[in-house]
């Protein structure tokens, strides 16, 4: 298992149970590392769902209590493991990367901080679950995703708007089964 992409590049490897060993050692060196409890380290995105072909990137969900006011220690201790902060500005998440070497280019993991329990961790959870769980929809996805990277192999924000759609459709199903 190779785990890799270079900036705006978009390729799919077909799913591996090496993503999740590789989750559970990194989720460890976390743990090592940081203050961090391992209930609020947990693995999301594509390589998190069974059977489906995904960017060769781990996503790993970490929550906080806030993340307006993240201890030093978890910042010092993930960056010790490789994981830089990267210049994304999203309300409510802070992301890190771990890169294959320090020319930057190829990015292995992405760390999502957010704060524990709220809305944005509620969603990416549901999202792998749902799709874990419901084979039709999974395939789905993995289509739509497939018809992206059999005409192009680049444009990331171009792959990230074509898959919205279906995204938020998964999401409006946890909205109506908890409102």
């Amino acid at each position: 298992m190779k785990l890799g992409l270079k900036r705006d590049q978009v390729k799919l490897a077909p799913y591996s149970d090496e993503w999740n060993k590789e989750f559970i050692r990194i989720k460890e060196e976390i743990q090592t590392n940081t203050p961090l409890d391992g209930e609020c380290i947990v693995h999301i995105g594509s390589t998190a769902i069974k059977n489906m072909d995904a960017k060769p990137i781990l996503d790993i969900l970490v929550g906080v209590e806030n993340i307006n006011n993240i201890a030093p220690s978890v910042i010092k201790g993930l960056k010790k493991i490789g994981f830089l902060r990267l210049k994304v500005e999203r309300p409510s998440e802070i992301i890190f990367a771990k890169f294959t070497d320090n020319s930057y280019e190829e990015k292995t993991h992405y760390i999502h901080l957010v704060n524990y329990g709220d809305e944005l961790w509620q969603d990416l959870i549901f999202f792998r679950d749902y799709l874990n769980a419901n084979e039709t929809e999974r395939e789905k996805y993995k289509r739509i995703k497939l018809e992206y990277v059999q005409k192009c192999n680049t444009g990331i924000e171009q792959y990230t708007d074509l898959k919205e759609g279906f995204v938020k459709e998964i999401l409006k199903k946890r909205k109506h089964k908890y409102h």
